[in-house]
């Protein structure tokens, strides 16, 4: 289902969620270094943003960190606004503790302004160790109290988006007194933000503020699990009937190599995670193989209840991860008849009776 959004004033706040008998597929854009070749032209990152839209992808999305080279996340959405015209553009996962939360809400409001309304932020509050807190010193952000500093920005974030002040916060991190109105964002109250957090709090958290769930748990057992514990939450805030989108951030291999691909998957996981496989595989989802096998671990992800499909090629270059685009398109079909099949319910909108922090380096 395609949504064209071209009044800004009568758009709906955040973009209606997938179909529960469709599954919605993205892609990662090659914007961090590691994954271009010696003579890559970053620019290159955003034609193939265009070649994905052009095969079929629902969405496009970048990665944010300030460990390693790469295309920063919100200029690479503003560069990727201008040159297509139907997917989604989103973060997977911004970290908002990288910027001045006034600054990021311009910046944010201007992306979605240019994009005509096709933003999804989905953010977080790094990791503890060494991708997260070196991170926060190098930006300057005290580290503790994080998870309560996102929480406190997105909503900051939200009146700033609204375009009305001035605007005056008091939280329990953030202070702001007599903000001037902010520029306002396409949709009202701005782009839907979605967390990528799994620990009950982080679960508990997703249920009362955010718009959407974009964790990547190596067992699709656990996504269920977790989106049962959201849809909880929502419902005790009185938030079960708001647009929700259950997404899942996936490294995935599409190959016809016996072992399913051990050496490129190990190659990769070294390259853009500094880890071996077999660490990055215990932390985060991987769908490798052929694509029957792909559809399999795939598809317990939507028996689960994950519906937009968020895919990080595993590939080590640009040209190698365009020859993954349309064999990974193809899958859709059986996607979609898994999600039509499947007794676990997914809806856009929860149950409004259940009872019942970024992916990326």
């Amino acid at each position: 289902m395609t949504h064209v959004l071209t009044d800004r004033n009568t758009a709906p706040r955040t973009l209606p969620g997938p179909d529960t008998d469709r599954v919605r597929l993205g892609v990662f854009v090659p914007s961090t270094a590691a994954q271009w070749s010696a003579g890559t032209d970053p620019r290159e990152a955003v034609a193939f943003g265009v070649r994905a839209e052009r095969t079929g992808f629902d969405s496009l999305w970048v990665t944010d960190s300030l460990l390693t080279p790469r295309l920063e996340a919100l200029s690479t959405l503003a560069a990727l606004a201008a040159v297509t015209e139907r997917v989604t553009l989103g973060t997977g996962a911004l970290l908002p503790a990288l910027r001045t939360p006034v600054q990021a809400a311009q910046t944010i409001a201007s992306v979605d302004l240019l994009s005509g309304g096709r933003l999804v932020l989905g953010v977080g509050a790094g990791f503890p160790g060494r991708f997260g807190q070196p991170v926060y010193a190098m930006a300057g952000t005290p580290w503790p109290r994080r998870f309560r500093r996102l929480d406190e920005t997105v909503e900051l974030w939200r009146r700033l988006w609204t375009g009305e002040g001035p605007v005056t916060y008091h939280g329990e991190v953030l202070r702001f007194d007599d903000v001037a109105p902010g520029t306002r964002a396409f949709r009202p109250g701005g782009p839907p933000v979605w967390l990528g957090g799994a620990t009950p709090a982080a679960l508990a958290r997703t249920g009362r503020l955010y718009d959407g769930w974009m964790p990547y748990p190596p067992d699709p057992a656990d996504y269920g699990t977790g989106l049962a514990a959201i849809r909880a939450a929502a419902a005790e805030a009185g938030r079960g009937a708001a647009p929700f989108s259950p997404a899942l951030f996936v490294n995935v291999l599409l190959t016809d190599a016996a072992d399913g691909g051990q050496a490129a998957l190990e190659a990769y996981a070294r390259a853009n995670y500094g880890l071996p496989l077999a660490e990055m595989a215990a932390i985060q989802a991987l769908a490798a193989g052929t694509p029957e096998a792909v559809v399999d671990k795939l598809g317990r992800y939507v028996a689960q209840g994950a519906r937009h499909l968020v895919l990080r090629t595993a590939v080590p270059d640009i040209a190698a991860q365009l020859g993954q685009l349309d064999r990974l398109v193809a899958l859709r079909p059986a996607l979609d008849a898994l999600a039509a099949s499947a007794t676990v319910p997914a809806p856009a909108v929860p149950d409004a009776d259940a009872d019942a922090d970024g992916p990326a380096v």
